[in-house]
């Protein structure tokens, strides 16, 4: 919905009836934003709803967008912004090595009230606090999935009182939701992927708020997930969505922390005193839907805390599935590949002390019942950011256990090999860990997520 402005006349009569019924806040009433000492020229904005409904018969339509300006803005006759035809690609290369607050007051600049930031009720809080630094109008927008954690509605709240903002919240259809539902139960995504719930609850929400923009800003980073976000630039044609003048390039992606550690995200929000969601000092980093939600440990990536059932493959929800290139994944997604269907990817937990098996070591090993030594052998895929994550753990066990007795090993499960590694020697996800005892057939699977090498020293202790 969106607060219409064409006339002095006609915006006093619209403003005292909506008063009237109590339907809105004018900005003077509202919270004034911190301005932490900054000072800025009068700026003059039209407000304009993410994703416009028609008008209601008696002219009076709630404030639904969120605008945040310094304390002399002035709500002015709509006037509407027209984007310039450009080369973005040559802006990203221009804006490479920008600070993110440049970045983003780069994006609010070009695009005013038609660019809004996705909102997630995690670390993204930054970007807020970015847009309230540059002293421009900004709007905030967010998915209500239905299934988020109560710290996290709790945090909108908090956050929408710190800057004086309205956010904007878009929802899954009620109809979809329920015939979902009903036909496959509350927890489907367990058995099946969650590709069909984040793209009823999430996916489809967000392509009707992003009809209503031309521009919209995320706060991707490509320390994320390396395997999908390693090369997202800090700003770029939108490869999956459309904006509100439809067609294949009417939407612009802005990504202001890009290139920004994620402990460097932790040091800015600290040093500004940004609020922050409770989940955080739980060990949550990532932060979705709660039943696909959990803290993660030491040696695991921050990305692993989501849909953790799930290969690395299907760590993306499908609100950023552009990152994925098609191109560069075999048919197992496998990552990047020749077109001879090696991988190009380098290989992972390389040591001396490690043994590598190839299908008919890992075979034999399998097949023998009493074993001289134990072993303990890692299940994996090189290009596997959470295999990668637990490498330097892995190496050092390897190190340590030189000489015990046991020895360690890791065979590659991907590719050709997965069919077999699933059937035969319970793979279900990268990295999969096996201990063979000395005097049994039988392997048995490493059952935590916890991947520090004290947790695996513990592990083969136990058993050896």
């Amino acid at each position: 919905m969106a607060l219409a402005v064409t006339s002095s006349s006609s915006s006093s009569t619209a403003i005292s009836k909506g008063l009237q019924h109590g339907s809105f806040r004018l900005l003077s009433d509202r919270p004034k934003p911190r301005t932490h000492g900054l000072n800025y020229s009068q700026r003059r904005f039209s407000v304009k709803a993410l994703h416009a409904e028609p008008k209601r018969n008696d002219s009076i339509v709630p404030l639904a967008a969120t605008i945040v300006a310094p304390e002399s803005a002035e709500v002015v006759e709509k006037v509407e912004v027209e984007v310039e035809e450009e080369n973005f690609e040559q802006l990203a290369k221009e804006l490479e090595n920008a600070s993110p607050l440049e970045v983003m007051d780069k994006a609010l600049e070009k695009f005013g009230n038609d660019i809004a930031i996705a909102f997630s009720g995690a670390e993204d809080v930054a970007l807020i606090e970015y847009a309230h630094l540059t002293g421009r109008p900004f709007r905030v927008f967010s998915l209500d999935t239905g299934r988020l954690n109560p710290e996290t509605y709790q945090f909108f709240d908090t956050v929408e009182k710190h800057y004086g903002i309205r956010i904007e919240y878009m929802f899954p259809d009620a109809v979809e939701v329920q015939a979902l539902v009903r036909s496959k139960g509350l927890f489907s995504f367990y058995e099946d992927g969650h590709q069909e719930c984040c793209r009823v609850r999430k996916v489809r929400p967000l392509r009707r708020a992003l009809k209503g923009l031309r521009a919209w800003i995320t706060g991707q980073r490509k320390d994320q997930s390396p395997g999908t976000r390693s090369e997202i630039p800090v700003v770029q044609v939108d490869p999956v969505f459309e904006g509100m003048d439809g067609g294949i390039g009417s939407l612009v992606k802005w990504n202001p922390v890009a290139n920004v550690q994620g402990q460097d995200i932790w040091k800015f929000l600290r040093a500004m005193d940004v609020p922050v969601n409770t989940l955080h000092s739980q060990g949550y980093i990532s932060i979705g839907c709660e039943p696909c939600t959990r803290s993660v440990l030491p040696g695991q990536h921050e990305r692993e805390g989501r849909w953790w059932w799930e290969d690395a493959k299907a760590k993306e929800c499908g609100l950023h599935k552009g990152n994925i290139k098609e191109e560069n994944v075999d048919g197992n997604g496998n990552g990047a590949v020749h077109a001879n269907g090696t991988a190009i990817v380098p290989d992972i937990f390389n040591t001396q002390n490690l043994v590598t098996l190839n299908r008919t070591g890992i075979e034999n090993l399998a097949r023998l019942e009493d074993r001289k030594e134990p072993w303990i052998v890692v299940l994996y895929a090189p290009w596997c950011q959470f295999c990668q994550a637990m490498e330097a753990s892995y190496v050092e066990l390897a190190e340590k256990l030189a000489g015990s007795g046991v020895k360690v090993g890791k065979f590659r499960a991907d590719g050709d090999q997965k069919e077999y590694a699933q059937r035969e020697l319970q793979l279900g996800s990268f990295p999969t860990i096996l201990f063979f005892p000395k005097h049994s057939s039988r392997p048995i699977k490493y059952p935590s997520e916890n991947r520090d090498v004290d947790s695996l020293m513990a592990f083969v202790n136990a058993l050896r």
